[in-house]
């Protein structure tokens, strides 16, 4: 961490820079972070964007402030991209754009829970979020991350590193591989069924929802990936960090489990903004409490196949963890789908 340069980076921003502290905040995997805190006791978020993800960063901040516009105009959240001295959402320095946002006081973010109040709050927070930009114009917001959740693609993309690797790194994954292969199929209903399209988050893990000391919840962060898509991406992914309390690379398979008690207080929390979707999108939400994790799943299995050059990785194999931990969970919302749908027909 280059302190001084992150000292020149906070000066152009129109904020109070007098002796400014830094700490790297480690939990996301793609832009680097920092808490900025200042003598006038206010936080801030400082990040560089990370331009080899994020090739459209003008286009995602255009993305973001079309959204918060709309979400602060309800009352949805305080948080705000704060301008630098020449009025622009971001700095340019070194070919590296830098972003500031507002941090939320007295706020907090769970990477997994066993509250039901949690899990409640949290498909509050969803549902609300998705109710407030309803009537989005989806194409009026730009395509920053084309094909995140597009599972053929992410399949297509699979079959290429299955051809460019080695056989020795196929080898370690192949009971894995095998999963992959055996459930591909399993999820080409969802992508014929014409759902309609929506203005989602894209990245709705547990820990990017704030909640207040007295687990309230407030509302998502990490914007970047607004754009349009389905409401199962952000509902599946949701679930899928909010009824297991395992971390995403966990290495002991048993201990990932699916608590039916958290999701239906989760599905409750969603009902609780009243009705905003279609018949057929309710009848898709089951089988995108699979698709999710088995995509995820995929995506790390694939990067662990081409050599770890996508996720932010600790040790050689977590990639390959991570596709363990996800497609077991994945295996267990396949296996509880009755369950699933009993909760959804009736609370939703």
């Amino acid at each position: 961490m280059d302190i001084k340069l992150l000292n020149v980076i906070v000066s152009q921003f129109n904020i109070d820079v007098s002796n400014v502290m830094f700490k790297p905040i480690t939990q996301g995997y793609i832009n680097d972070t920092f808490l900025v805190e200042s003598n006038s006791e206010s936080k801030y978020i400082l990040q560089r964007i990370n331009c080899n993800v994020f090739k459209n960063v003008i286009g995602l901040h255009k993305n973001m402030n079309k959204a918060l516009k709309k979400l602060k105009a309800n009352d949805y959240t305080e948080l705000n991209l704060l301008k630098t001295r020449a009025n622009q959402d971001y700095y340019l320095h070194d070919a590296n754009f830098w972003r500031l946002i507002t941090f939320i006081p007295k706020s907090v973010a769970y990477n997994f829970t066993s509250n039901t109040k949690t899990a409640f709050e949290a498909g509050r927070i969803i549902g609300r979020f998705h109710q407030l930009l309803k009537d989005e114009d989806v194409n009026s917001y730009e395509i920053t991350l084309p094909n995140l959740n597009n599972l053929p693609y992410r399949i297509a993309e699979f079959q290429q590193s299955l051809d460019n690797t080695s056989s020795d790194i196929k080898a370690s994954a192949n009971l894995e591989i095998v999963f992959a292969k055996r459930h591909l199929n399993d999820f080409e209903s969802f992508y014929n069924a014409n759902l309609p399209e929506r203005i989602c988050h894209n990245d709705t893990k547990l820990n990017n929802l704030l909640f207040n000391q007295n687990n309230i919840g407030l509302c998502l962060i990490d914007l970047d990936t607004i754009m349009k898509g389905y409401f199962h991406y952000d509902f599946g992914d949701t679930v899928r960090t909010v009824v297991s309390e395992s971390n995403e690379d966990e290495k002991e398979l048993s201990k990932i489990k699916f608590n039916i008690h958290l999701f239906e207080a989760f599905i409750n929390g969603i009902s609780s903004n009243g009705s905003f979707l279609n018949k057929m999108e309710i009848e898709y939400l089951p089988i995108s409490c699979a698709l999710m994790p088995f995509m995820h799943g995929l995506r790390a299995l694939t990067d662990y196949l081409n050599g770890n050059v996508y996720y932010k990785v600790s040790y050689p194999e977590q990639n390959l963890d991570r596709c363990k931990s996800l497609f077991q969970f994945a295996k267990l919302a396949l296996d509880k789908q009755a369950d699933i749908k009993t909760i959804i027909d009736n609370n939703l």
